[in-house]
């Protein structure tokens, strides 16, 4: 069995003239994401590695990941291969990784991440928001060889604010 855990960095602040890649979260992504990895810590079993796209604004978000799930600076690891929206490079990643590890997260961006729910998921998400949490599992012993799994698990902000 493997696990897949995909996390959509949190929302971004356009207020800066800055690169793309250097673009910061805004205050409602920091909460967000710190909402929705406090949310899933205590109910999940922590990735025994987080892969994470090198824009800051994904960096950002999967530190708070890290943080609350106690994974080692060791197995969190920056790739500017996620930094990719058409999902080619990310799903290179995910065929690639290691058969030794059972559980990954994966931070990165859309539209590739959506895609690649929808595409390994077997439940359809219109839009993976900002911040959005979702775990897929593959009845497989081979990250090369998964392909349709089932979405065992979907955490948005929304889910978890008041109305």
């Amino acid at each position: 069995m493997k696990t897949l855990y995909m996390v959509r960095h949190a929302k971004s602040s356009w207020k800066y003239d800055l690169p793309d890649h250097q673009r910061p979260l805004k205050k409602r992504g920091h909460n967000d994401a710190e909402l929705v990895s406090d949310k899933v810590k205590s109910g999940y079993e922590a990735p025994q590695k987080i892969i994470s796209s090198d824009a800051k604004r994904a960096q950002t978000t999967a530190r708070y990941f890290q943080k609350a799930f106690g994974v080692k600076d060791e197995d969190f690891v920056l790739d500017h291969e996620l930094y990719d929206f058409s999902g080619q490079s990310v799903m290179e990643i995910i065929k690639g990784l290691d058969n030794d590890l059972k559980r990954v997260m994966i931070v990165g961006h859309n539209h590739a991440f959506t895609s690649i729910v929808n595409m390994l998921g077997n439940e359809y998400i219109d839009n993976l928001p900002t911040s959005g949490f979702v775990i897929i599992e593959f009845d497989t012993t081979s990250w090369s060889e998964i392909n349709t799994g089932k979405t065992k698990t979907l955490v948005f902000p929304r889910h978890l604010k008041d109305k």
